[in-house]
């Protein structure tokens, strides 16, 4: 990914450092003659064939440098007119950077910022209610030490909700700062951070409803010996969310969290796939387009990452950071294949001038100097 988007500035930067290297390597060249006289018809050959060696190396590496956008790829190099929208944002577990994990907090504070939809993690209780928690246990993002001293590392899913419901899962951010960005916050919002609780599915689904946001969810599997482990996807949660997506968001779509063959994906109804950005290509994603299959990709957080996800014609992104991808209004590094045609005719032509001036300086100075060594 990162040297498809920044391809043609990566040659850019490749000439200019190739044709600075044209100092030194000029200067070694004219000079190895003027350490001593050389003696001998061996000498002679030795330095000739070194110094072919080298001009010779050098010459091939800069004009393959040269040479190299004919077979450069960038998707951020388009014809005006042809970018597609932005991919839309979908806050992962919230605006994780801003509140807490998986909190309302959170969420609210990815709606705030422009988010489109929302993702989280959804775990069952021991008592039947899913709420969210992206972790196995509750260690890293609750009181879990404090609360229940002896049960720190049980699984979440084998607490009742009513146990749940007592946990701060606000205050770790506060102390853990996860990303640095805790300093930024206002005090009330600070003060807000630190009193999150753990959210229902429900409480979620109610928020994404209210403000119209789609959602993407993984559902967990209950562990062995909790009391919903073979039955939760029929007794409980799906049920539960037929209920509650009719009522409230009845175009929810479900997703594919791989990537499936085909005749698969539309026999389960699946018409967006979630995967890691990793796993897809610019052909991948043409490809599902052209068959109504939307492709979001996870977790998408720097403005380079995203330019190139909105250039290959990704549809959405989940992110941890929508406050920052969301004031973005077009990608980076994008130009037109005329811009950069130019940029790459320049970059040459300057660079070959300035090698061929820098030889023949050298050279100039090397007659100078072995001419006052000759008349001394």
């Amino acid at each position: 990914y990162p040297d498809q988007v920044t391809a043609p500035y990566l040659h850019l930067g490749g000439v200019l450092l190739t044709t600075v290297l044209a100092w030194p390597i000029a200067l070694h060249f004219f000079r190895m003659n003027s350490k001593g006289e050389v003696h001998s018809l061996c000498h002679v050959v030795c330095i000739r064939l070194m110094r072919g060696l080298i001009i010779g190396l050098y010459l091939a590496v800069l004009f393959s440098l040269y040479l190299v956008p004919l077979g450069l790829y960038s998707p951020c190099i388009k014809e005006e007119g042809t970018l597609g929208p932005a991919p839309a944002l979908i806050g992962h577990r919230g605006a994780p950077m801003l509140a807490p994990e998986n909190t309302l907090m959170s969420f609210e504070k990815a709606v705030e910022a422009g988010s489109e939809g929302l993702e989280t993690d959804v775990t069952i209780s021991f008592d039947g209610v899913p709420f969210l928690m992206h972790d196995r246990s509750l260690r890293r993002t609750t009181n879990i030490q404090e609360v229940f001293k002896n049960r720190t590392d049980t699984l979440a899913a084998m607490f009742t909700w009513a146990e749940l419901e007592s946990l701060n899962a606000g205050a770790w951010f506060l102390s853990h700062n996860p990303f640095g960005t805790v300093g930024s916050l206002g005090a009330e919002d600070h003060m807000r951070a630190g009193n999150q609780s753990i959210c229902s599915l429900q409480a979620f689904l109610q928020l994404a409803a209210h403000t119209d946001k789609l959602v993407i969810f993984d559902l967990y599997r209950p562990p062995r010996g909790h009391p919903y482990r073979d039955t939760w996807i029929h007794v409980c949660v799906c049920v539960y969310l037929r209920a509650l997506v009719q009522e409230m968001d009845p175009e929810l779509q479900q997703t594919s969290g791989s990537r499936l063959p085909l005749e698969e994906l539309r026999s389960n109804h699946i018409v967006k796939l979630n995967l890691h950005y990793s796993a897809m290509s610019p052909e991948l994603v043409r490809y599902y387009a052209a068959v109504n299959i939307s492709t979001n990709l996870y977790v998408i957080s720097e403005p380079w990452l995203y330019s190139l996800a909105w250039c290959t014609g990704v549809q959405s992104v989940t992110t941890n950071a929508p406050q920052l991808l969301s004031t973005m209004s077009a990608p980076l590094f994008l130009m037109t294949p005329d811009e950069y045609n130019l940029m790459w005719i320049l970059t040459d032509v300057v660079s070959l001038m300035l090698v061929l001036t820098i030889f023949m300086f050298h050279c100039e100075l090397a007659e100078v100097t072995q001419a006052g060594c000759s008349t001394v």
